[in-house]
């Protein structure tokens, strides 16, 4: 289980903060490119993360693991900044959307290269709305349903319903752009 210190019970918020970056650093870099493509938005987007991080552990009380409150900051300010930056840009699709207008893919493209690949899923998952784009983030951090519910306030059946939606609609999208590469 997750750190359960308290700003409140011995940790200090610096403390705390420490800690978070110390064992969840890495997941808050993946979590921000995962929102931003952009490098110097992505920095900015980190920066947002880690002041909001640590102003939030003040009132950290314990009552989840510092891994979930970590995320749960991170992505809450992750969906705020996306709704900032893609208010007046092009519209995102829900899954629902994407799902119904769909077609039947083409065969994988099997000579694409691993970082090739990569690069095609994250730009397809940066596309999805915010909701959508905090579960799948969060599912391959391997969180399960339960600590995604968490985060995003959905019960975890609601959340292991839209991962596999998310799934299906992300392999039929990454199949049509690999067959027009």
């Amino acid at each position: 289980m997750g750190n359960k210190r308290t700003a409140r019970s011995g940790g200090s918020q610096d403390e705390l903060y420490r800690s978070a970056v110390a064992e969840f650093g890495r997941a808050l870099d993946r979590l921000a490119a995962g929102y931003e493509a952009n490098p110097d938005k992505r920095h900015d987007l980190r920066q947002e993360i880690h002041l909001q991080l640590w102003r939030s552990l003040a009132c950290f009380d314990g009552h989840c693991s510092l891994r979930t409150w970590t995320l749960r900051v991170a992505h809450n300010v992750a969906v705020s900044y996306v709704g900032r930056e893609h208010r007046t840009n092009a519209r995102l699709v829900s899954i629902e959307e994407t799902e119904a207008n769909a077609a039947v893919a083409a065969a994988d493209n099997p000579d694409l290269d691993r970082s090739r690949t990569l690069a095609a899923l994250a730009l397809l998952i940066r596309g999805l709305k915010p909701l959508d784009r905090q579960i799948m983030l969060c599912y391959l951090e391997e969180l399960d349903a339960a600590a995604i519910g968490q985060i995003t306030g959905l019960s975890a059946a609601h959340v292991a319903v839209k991962i596999h939606r998310i799934k299906s609609v992300l392999a039929r999208r990454f199949r049509e752009e690999m067959h027009h590469v």
